[in-house]
């Protein structure tokens, strides 16, 4: 953590960029942080949040419709994961793609699998942009406010080294627990 608030803090908004393309939760979070402490601007930071996360999201939607082939082999392993996607979006409709903004495992796969059906481009990027937009103020904002308890926390894991990777696994164990059991297929 040390180090990607150091990170942060010397290439600051170019990180938050290239982080959340990829849904980076972690590097908002410490952009909140440091904009707690006085060496960022919050506003700019969520701004490129947003802007990344919609951008990620959309080429993934776009490499999965028009490159599908290619896109398949590297999820031959995950049929049962894109399936899964494709079933919430059916459950749900398109509040999931707004949801899936929260949730670890789902933030890539719901958008290769609308990708593989006929949903409408211009109608998934109207969700999508709500969705990082609310994802972007929740968890930039949300770092942010609670930036002291944020800084006191690691400070306690600092101090305890242990515990940071018996939360991860713990964290960790519980979603693939419950991705598995989600995907698991039934008799």
């Amino acid at each position: 953590m040390d180090d990607m608030l150091n990170n942060l803090s010397t290439y600051g908004y170019a990180v938050v960029f290239l982080y959340s393309l990829g849904g980076g939760m972690v590097a908002l979070i410490g952009a909140g942080v440091l904009s707690f402490m006085g060496k960022m601007d919050l506003s700019i930071a969520i701004a490129i949040a947003f802007a990344a996360n919609f951008i990620g999201d959309s080429l993934l939607l776009y490499m999965s419709r028009y490159h599908k082939r290619e896109m398949m082999e590297y999820f031959k392993k995950h049929r049962r994961k894109l399936a899964f996607s494709h079933l919430l979006l059916k459950r749900h409709g398109s509040w999931i793609i707004i949801m899936k903004k929260f949730i670890y495992g789902l933030k890539t796969l719901v958008p290769l699998a609308v990708g593989l059906t006929k949903y409408d481009f211009w109608k998934f990027s109207a969700y999508n942009a709500l969705g990082a937009l609310i994802w972007a103020i929740v968890v930039g904002g949300g770092s942010y406010l609670f930036g002291g308890v944020l800084i006191e926390g690691y400070k306690l894991v600092a101090g305890k080294p242990y515990l940071a990777p018996i939360a991860l696994i713990l964290i960790g164990g519980s979603i693939w627990f419950y991705l598995s059991q989600a995907t698991k297929k039934r008799r």
